[in-house]
């Protein structure tokens, strides 16, 4: 191959990975939607954030329906973050939706 048509190539990917990313995004973003819904449905109730059978049961989901490349171990990782995120949103919504005493009734 030469060195322009591995250009082409590489280029031509980058652009699909670019196209990816997005989606991953719009994903990614759609899942904090529902984690907010979760995080009010749970401060109605005074639930904890933190659940971690719901998260063994995300990983769970992740591994079984993993057809790689990527190693479950690798999928873990990259979730592990990802629900990171998610409680982190959902505690400073949980937070910024708490009256202020100076609020209360």
């Amino acid at each position: 191959m030469t060195p322009e048509r591995t250009q082409a190539a590489l280029d031509e990917c980058r652009e699909r990975i670019d196209v990816v990313d997005r989606r991953i995004v719009m994903l990614l973003n759609e899942r904090a939607r529902v984690v907010e819904v979760i995080g009010e449905l749970k401060q109605s109730q005074q639930m904890r954030v933190y659940e971690p059978r719901r998260e063994e049961a995300v990983f769970a989901n992740i591994t079984r329906n993993n057809g790689g490349p990527l190693r479950p171990d690798a999928l873990k990782r990259i979730y592990e973050r990802i629900i990171d995120e998610m409680r982190t949103l959902q505690r400073d919504r949980m937070a910024a939706s708490k009256p202020k005493p100076d609020q209360e009734a």
